[in-house]
């Protein structure tokens, strides 16, 4: 009897848990989605797009990459060559990756002979020239390109060229939450009788909290009761590089304008379970964020799922999320009119009833089942190519032992091998992609 092996490997190529990040969470999510869509049929992998800190990994992360080493990414290209994995699956943001404008994952696609879906969580409109490379080296080695909206599509097609028959339409996934009153779990928090607004994800700088603090004075003296809540840790670059020095200047403008009593900072990265409680505990969700060149957001796709009335500043993925009354949309930097729009919503019990159901039914789209279902489907249609086993006859590797990866004569000649060995972390988790 010949064995058929009828399972779809797939390599992730992202940051991941225990990592402190957006795309982590995402990417987690995505693969316990896709599990419950295609159960033993599949099986994933992870190349950890690594940090400076030391991260303790588990299953199934295979090996961590270290961003500004490009030996890593020759090295985990041809890990995945030599494996058995069927497809890999990118999750692009140009920060993650190091090179210039994120260049040293182009080194690592264009060795792959493995089928390659990216999903891009940045598309830039404007884009330097070497971001502009670097989008379209990431768009030439990909068969297939994940947007998670309708302006995603349009910018490829219109600035990269990228054809439309290779670009898929996948939202941001959302957990799948009850439509619910906010009271008992307002009693939870310790929060009864207090109009609530919530703004969450890692701070910085563009996420214009100052925006709505500015906002406050107004909104309080309509409804002293007002809590707006800022969830979530200082983001770890932002950390690395100045501190907590935003952090400290919005604290020092909530004292001089009166509002110690009516803002309050969860300055710690949460999970999931606290999330939702917050959620829950919700009337008014605010991104006031700062710039209009944003195509995602985690957290906005978070609060438009769970039924929440939602002011905003009109960035790309705003626009479409909250369009056809799902949303309020104010100027930019605009805290007047920011002011003007949260007291009208937390007002109107009839008006922010109207956003939350447009919301929820419109977010009973974007649940990660559906999403992690759809995932699945491309990824089955992907095939390895015939040239995959010639090329990986090409490499010895040690005996079900991939902790060290030998290159051809041709590249060994122009690398230190010493840089494949032991010490480096592509691969130093290796038994796990055998």
């Amino acid at each position: 009897m010949v064995y058929v092996n009828t399972k779809k490997k797939v390599a992730f190529i992202s940051s991941y848990s225990p990592r402190k990040c957006g795309i982590a969470t995402f990417t987690s999510d995505l693969i316990r989605n896709i599990t419950l869509a295609a159960g033993e049929r599949f099986e994933p992998v992870v190349a950890a797009m690594g940090t400076d800190s030391n991260l303790e990994y588990i299953t199934p992360v295979a090996l961590e990459i270290r961003k500004n080493v490009r030996y890593d990414y020759v090295s985990a290209a041809d890990y995945i060559n030599c494996s058995d994995v069927d497809a890999v699956s990118v999750q692009h943001e140009f920060g993650l990756f190091g090179g210039e404008a994120g260049s040293y994952l182009g080194t690592l696609l264009k060795r792959l002979n493995k089928p390659v879906v990216a999903t891009l969580h940045t598309v830039l409109d404007s884009p330097s020239a070497e971001y502009f490379d670097s989008m379209i080296d990431l768009c030439d080695t990909c068969d297939r390109i994940i947007v998670m909206n309708e302006r995603g599509i349009e910018m490829l097609q219109d600035i990269y060229g990228v054809p439309r028959r290779k670009i898929s339409l996948i939202p941001h996934g959302i957990p799948d939450l009850p439509f619910i009153d906010t009271d008992y779990h307002k009693r939870g928090l310790g929060i009864a009788d207090r109009k609530t607004i919530l703004t969450f994800g890692l701070l910085s700088r563009n996420k214009g909290i100052e925006v709505m603090i500015k906002a406050l004075p107004r909104v309080v003296e309509a409804d002293p009761s007002v809590l707006y809540i800022v969830l979530g840790a200082t983001h770890p670059e932002v950390l690395r590089h100045e501190g907590h020095s935003y952090l400290l200047e919005l604290e020092e403008m909530i004292a001089d304008l009166g509002l110690k009593n009516n803002v309050t900072f969860c300055n710690h990265f949460v999970s999931n379970r606290e999330l939702f409680r917050f959620l829950h505990a919700t009337d008014l969700y605010a991104t006031p964020y700062l710039h209009k060149q944003q195509l995602t957001s985690g957290t906005l796709a978070f609060a438009v799922g769970a039924g929440k009335a939602v002011i905003s500043t009109p960035y790309w993925a705003a626009e479409e999320l909250l369009a056809e009354g799902r949303g309020r949309l104010v100027p930019f930097c605009d805290s007047e009119r920011m002011a003007r729009a949260t007291i009208e919503i937390l007002t109107d019990d009839s008006l922010a009833f109207e956003m939350r159901k447009r919301a929820y039914e419109y977010g009973r789209s974007m649940t990660w089942p559906k999403v992690g279902a759809a995932y699945w489907n491309i990824l089955q249609t992907l095939t390895v190519p015939a040239r995959s086993n010639a090329y990986s006859s090409a490499y010895n590797v040690k005996s079900r032992d991939h902790r060290r990866i030998y290159l051809p004569a041709s590249e060994v000649r122009s690398v230190n091998p010493g840089q494949f060995g032991d010490n480096c972390r592509a691969g130093a988790l290796g038994s796990a992609i055998d």
